[in-house]
């Protein structure tokens, strides 16, 4: 009996042991990463049916509704951190919650500054809060530094394309402002960058704007079901293999 809790104690303590020794992807984004799961689905909540998920972890802490600004502002960014590790990854896509100018109106609260510079404006709250807001691309490069400084290897996406078209009949591109700042940063600071918008966005084109719609599309313009999500998680694979990203080497 005592021989036999000994092993049933050894494999409980080898399988905590396998699965803390296991590097994490971390995810932070809006809700094209991670949403309700009902009729909206982010491609976060997805990525790990690509993944072998015995060797390792993927942790989804994209919030629906968050800019870069508010994802730090909330202290979402604080709690990623603590939890974050040397060895572990960092994927980052944010971009569709930015656009609004930033002030103290509901409709400013998600704002930044457009480009990538480190020029910074300061936002009076009332009772003596101040907020400091920075332009899309320092918030990107903070994000970056910070996970550097753990010993994380972050990987910067540009976000996935709304069914927007143009009078071509092709998607829309981010590739004249979020997704141009996304990769500029990546440049900078020398990490990866997945070009998720424009691999998803060939797709589309090659369906037409009437099958993308029926197909991905349920409702409004940017957020897409179940089927959607599990192509945008495709393009991120397919990202990680043209960057040839050692995370390849978990895919299934």
């Amino acid at each position: 009996m005592i021989k036999q809790l000994t092993i049933i104690v050894l494999a409980v303590c080898l399988f905590s042991f396998g699965k803390q020794d296991r590097p994490t992807i971390y995810l932070i984004g809006d809700s094209t990463v991670r949403n309700s799961n009902q009729a909206y689905w982010g491609w976060g909540s997805l990525i790990g049916e690509f993944l072998d998920t015995t060797q390792v972890v993927v942790a989804n802490h994209a919030m629906a509704g968050r800019s870069t600004r508010t994802f730090r502002k909330e202290g979402r960014w604080d709690k990623v951190k603590e939890n974050m590790k040397p060895g572990d990854y960092l994927l980052i896509q944010f971009g569709h919650n930015e656009g609004s100018k930033p002030d103290t109106t509901r409709q400013g609260y998600r704002g930044v500054l457009r480009g990538i510079g480190q020029d910074s404006i300061t936002l009076d709250w009332g009772n003596g809060e101040r907020e400091i807001v920075r332009t899309y691309g320092e918030n990107l490069r903070r994000f970056v530094r910070e996970a550097k400084q753990i010993g994380v290897a972050p990987i910067l996406l540009s976000m996935i394309p709304r069914n927007q078209w143009d009078e071509q009949g092709n998607v829309k591109r981010a590739n004249q402002d979020f997704g141009l700042w996304a990769r500029q940063i990546a440049e900078e600071e020398q990490v990866p960058f997945i070009d998720l918008n424009e691999i998803t966005a060939k797709k589309y084109d090659k369906i037409g704007p009437e099958q993308a719609k029926a197909k991905y599309f349920p409702g409004d313009h940017t957020h897409t079901n179940y089927e959607g999500a599990m192509e945008n998680a495709a393009s991120v694979i397919e990202g990680l293999r043209n960057v040839e990203h050692p995370l390849v080497k978990y895919i299934k």
